[in-house]
This record gives structure tokens, sequence and C-alpha cells, in this order.
């Protein structure tokens, strides 16, 4: 087990995925919540894991006459234990274990409670994202754009490929193609054009045990609520538990893909990883404040010691197995989440230092490339993660981004182009807005190259009205 261990996330696609695999990657996209529910559950459900518990001690000193307050954290053992044997952790943790924070006591200031708060990412700027990270060039970025701009809140797509078609000057099937790309995206179900291409868009993810659901979906969704499953049964020569089975796994789809991404919904925001400047360098330090530290129950140690093979030694050794990989996955995820955040200071340090200006283009391949590992590994870990920086809160995702070409040959980062559009808009004559041509024009006297569809598409993710709309809105 100790060799299976060993393997890195970027060979697992040459596996078969083993449950243990799968929890392994399943744990590297939760959310911080998430992940203390998903641990919390473990420790209901397995005997063999136990909360090792977090004893704070305060220690004051005076300092130039007042009073400073350092924290050390210890691990404090259950009375009894001290007598009983440990796990060796070095046969199951990589050797590169990071700590909570470097060594000399520091510890960094919180974020102050407004930066911990922010709005809810809408469904279609989490869409237009994952387009602009995937799409293989311009011109199914364009297309991917405008259809995300016709797929509403509840992730429908309200719009008929062959309109999309004709305001774009495409063919129908160039839509289709792309559109069958965007369907691919999280959440599951997006992008669809009915109940039925929805809830069948999210079968496909379940799996080949989910085959009689599909059909179901593809032949009796209208019927389903009469429950009359015996008839259905007859129909498809299915046995009527696996039908009842199926309609089960149906209930369990989301009807409205879009609806968890209400743009409104305040979210307060606790970081997962702490970025702060010592001297000349940035510490990155993970926040594991409020995450369960698990260990095995020495308890249960006593059992696997005993030669004997019966069936409660192969209820704890099973359980144990699941135990220790759990636990190996939860670390597996804390070092990945350093990496990256590690990689990211890195290639942002200039951002770090000097804001957004100074933000450059980085794509997932970067970091991948940087830490030795899949981009799609990279990926599932930059989802739902924030980082704290000295520039402010954000998201890991938020520094991954396209790049503009520069007169001088040199790039600059898509958000920067954003931020001067949004600059030049702001600065605009209210009788007379620019159009969309005039701030390509904008653009190029400040040495950057950018096609007018590109300005356009950029006004849009702003949300910033057309011409016309700007110059009604002084109009008296």
């Amino acid at each position: 087990m100790a060799n299976e261990i060993k393997l890195t996330l970027r060979q697992t696609h040459k596996l078969v995925m083993t449950p243990m695999l799968q929890q392994a990657i399943k744990l590297l996209p939760l959310a911080r919540l998430d992940l203390i529910n998903q641990i919390n559950q473990e420790l209901t459900e397995n005997p063999l894991l136990e909360e090792e518990i977090v004893q704070v001690k305060e220690e004051s000193s005076e300092s130039n006459g007042s009073a400073e307050s350092t924290t050390d954290i210890e691990y404090t053992k259950d009375k009894g234990e001290e007598n009983k044997t440990d796990i060796d952790w070095e046969t199951y943790f990589q050797d590169n274990f990071y700590p909570q924070f470097p060594s000399g006591g520091y510890t960094p200031e919180r974020p102050p409670i407004e930066n911990t708060i922010r709005q809810k990412t809408s469904l279609r700027e989490y869409l237009v994202w994952q387009l602009n990270l995937s799409a293989e060039d311009d011109r199914d970025r364009y297309i991917g754009t405008i259809i995300i701009g016709n797929i509403d809140d509840d992730g429908y797509m309200r719009s008929s490929t062959e309109e999309i078609a004709q305001s774009v000057n495409v063919t129908a099937d160039d839509v289709e193609k792309v559109l069958g790309f965007i369907q691919s995206f999280d959440p599951s179900g997006v992008g669809a054009r009915d109940i039925k291409e929805c809830l069948s868009l999210q079968i496909k993810n379940k799996g080949p045990t989910s085959s009689l659901a599909a059909l179901l979906i593809d032949r009796f969704l209208d019927v389903l609520e009469e429950k009359n499953f015996q008839r259905i049964s007859k129909e498809v020569n299915a046995p009527l538990k696996d039908i009842v089975e199926a309609v089960k796994i149906i209930k369990e789809l989301n009807p409205n893909p879009g609806n968890k991404y209400s743009p409104t919904e305040i979210q307060y925001v606790t970081p997962d990883v702490v970025v702060v400047k010592a001297a000349d360098d940035y510490q990155v330090m993970l926040n594991d404040e409020g995450i369960p530290r698990l260990k095995v129950s020495p308890y249960y140690q006593e059992i696997l010691k005993n030669k004997n093979k019966n069936e409660a030694k192969e209820y704890v050794e099973e359980k144990f197995r699941s135990a220790v990989w759990f636990i190996k996955s939860i670390e597996q995820r804390r070092q990945t989440i350093y990496k990256v955040a590690k990689s990211i200071v890195r290639f942002q340090r200039e951002f770090l230092d000097k804001g957004l200006t100074h933000l450059k283009p980085l794509v997932l391949r970067d970091v991948a490339e940087d830490i030795g590992m899949h981009e799609s590994t990279v990926s599932r870990v930059t989802t739902n993660k924030y980082i704290y920086t000295p520039q402010g809160m954000f998201e890991l995702k938020f520094f991954f981004h396209s790049g503009i070409n520069l007169s001088n040959g040199d790039m600059m980062s898509s958000v920067r182009v954003k931020d001067m559009i949004k600059e030049a808009v702001g600065g605009e004559l209210a009788v007379k807005p620019f159009t969309d041509q005039q701030l390509v024009e904008v653009l190029k006297n400040k040495g950057i190259n950018i096609a007018r569809r590109t300005v356009t598409k950029y006004r849009k993710e702003l949300k910033i009205s057309s011409t016309s709309k700007r110059k009604r809105r002084f109009e008296y």
C-alpha cells in the first residue's frame, strides 16, 4: 500500500480508478466548509478515526512596557494514551510536509472582516472563466461567449442554435459544437435546452450503473410522475426494484443547475491560504484553523496486533486502511494547495508588490509544469479556494487568465485590459460615449493590439452597456 500511496495524482489517469483514488481526487475541489462536513461524516462512519485535540496555550511577556501575547499550539493526547503505539506517519505521508506557519513563533494578522465578504460568482462569470481556460481558439471562445450570454439563471439556453448562428454569422453546426463543449462544464446539466436534455447531461456523469435511469429519462420522463412503475417495468423488461432505484437516482438530479449561483447572495469567505510579506520575500501559509486534525484510534491498534484472523480483525483492518487513506488524502490536498499557491506567488510576484497593473497572464499549464502535476489536478484544487494577500482576498482561479499581445512583443493580462476599458468608459464624455471601435483605438494608443469583437466581449463581461444605451442614459 505504501507504494500505491506514493503515486502522484498526475499518474492516476493511467490506473484503474479504485475507490480510494477516487476519494483522493474527490477531496481536491471541495470548498473549506464541504471538507469539514466530509471529515465530520467520516468521523461518524469510521470508528477508527478520532479528532486530535488541539490545545492553545497563551503566554504573555512584557516588551517595552506593553504586554504581548504569543501563541503556541500543542497536540495533546488522551489520558492513558502515552504508552500506546502511535501510527508511523512517515510511512503514509510524503516527506515534504508543510507546517501551518513558518517557524519563529510568527502568526499573521487576520484579514479585516470587510475583506472576507464578497458577492457569490454568477453563473455567467463561472462559465466564461471555464470557457477562457479551455477554448481552443478565439473563434470558439467568441461563439461560446454568445451562447453563455443566452443561458438564463437556471442554467438553460433560451435561444436556438439557428438564432445564435445567424447573429454571429456562423453555421448552426459550429454553434452546436461549441454548445456541446459548454455542456461539459460545471455545473452538470448547464446549457441544456429543456428538462430532458438537462437531466440526460447529468446522468452521463453517473457512470454505466445509471444506464437504466438514462433510459427512463429518454423514454418515460413525462409519465414518471404518475408512478406507474409496473407498466414501465414491463415495457423495458427490467425488475420493478431496478426501476424504483433508477427513479431514486433521477430524483437526486438538479432540474435547475444554475440556481446555486445567485449573483445577489453574500458570502463570508475564510481564506485557505494566507500570503504575507516578510523582509523581501513572501511567506505562503496554509490556514488549517477550524479543520479537524485526524488520527487513528490507538484502541484499535491492539486488535490489529492480534495475529489470529477473525471477523472483528478483518473489519478493523478494512476500516484502518480506509482511515489511513482518508488522512493521506487530506494531506495530499493540503500539500497540493500549498504547492499551487507557492507557484502562483512565484509567477505573480509583481502583482503582489505593485497591484493589478502588474498581473501577469497565467494558464493552468504554467503552474502544472512548475510543480510537476497534471493540469486537471491544478484545475480541481483551485476550485472554491481563496487566498489572502497584501493586495486583498482572491479566488485562486482569479490568477488564471489569458494574455493580450502588446506592440513591443510583451503580453498583458486580460484582467488589466478589462480594467483599462473600464477606466476609458469611466472618463468618456456623457454625450459622446466611446464605440467599441473607438475603445480599440484608445487601447492601441497604449500599445495594446486587440480586435473589436474582443473589446465587445470584455465590455459585456464587465456589464457595461452598449454605446447607444450609455448615451441614452444622459439624454433628457
